[in-house]
């Protein structure tokens, strides 16, 4: 696995975080959205949640995948590991739910604990 294959399977996992999340989203507007005795449409709000949960699996299982081919590599190479990783590595901010300047709803609501609802 080159360095490029893991960029796009890492912006893959991405992308499918993203759908899980938008159908979640989806999900819960139809919920609110659903009047009174209309359990065809809560039902199909459910069902499109636990769908969208049921896709953390496999997302976890790319992630657990992908960490243990980059460990793979490593283990076959050591020079693999330049000095000049560390300083990308320095550069990077993994934290991106406590930046209130990233995109997304971090923007604009409060932060501390991360909450569902």
């Amino acid at each position: 696995m080159s360095l490029e294959r893991l960029a796009r399977e890492l912006d893959e996992t991405a992308r499918q975080t993203g759908e899980m999340a938008a159908s979640i989203s989806y999900a819960i507007n139809h919920l609110g959205e659903a009047a009174a005795g209309d359990e065809q449409a809560r039902d199909d709000a459910i069902q499109n949640i636990v769908t969208a949960l049921q896709a953390q699996d496999r997302i976890e299982q790319r992630c657990r995948n992908l960490a243990r081919a980059v460990r793979d590599l490593v283990a076959s190479d050591r020079t693999i590991d330049h000095p000049r990783f560390d300083e990308i590595w320095a550069r990077l901010n993994l934290d991106e739910l406590a930046v209130p300047e990233m995109s997304g709803i971090a923007a604009r609501v409060d932060h501390g604990e991360c909450e569902f609802f």
